[in-house]
């Protein structure tokens, strides 16, 4: 299913921690090419799977802060407003979970 777009939802709820997000999928970034490194020197494979186990955490917690934004202004807006867009932003959030729930 595809996120919905809406005109006139110009913001994501998410916006005014952008910067945040942006500097902490940065410090991911380093993670992430630190766990590549380490495989090209051959490290320890524990060492390693610690590290690939800070960079799953480091990922989760981005994805439960966008979820919280999304649930707090896209959804609430959309059940504000009522219908067919609020039942699905709510069955988009509900499959969103699911998929973070299995991961």
């Amino acid at each position: 299913m595809r996120p919905l777009m809406s005109a006139d939802h110009a913001h994501h709820g998410y916006i005014s921690d952008k910067e945040r997000y942006l500097a902490r999928l940065k410090r991911i970034e380093g993670q992430a090419r630190g766990i590549h490194r380490m495989v090209d020197e051959e490290q320890y494979c524990i060492d390693i799977l610690t590290q690939i186990s800070a960079l799953t955490s480091a990922l989760q917690g981005v994805a439960v802060g966008l979820l919280d934004d999304h649930l707090k202004h896209c959804v609430t807006d959309a059940v504000r407003s009522g219908g067919d867009v609020a039942e699905q932003k709510l069955d988009e959030a509900t499959q969103a979970i699911a998929r973070l729930v299995r991961s």
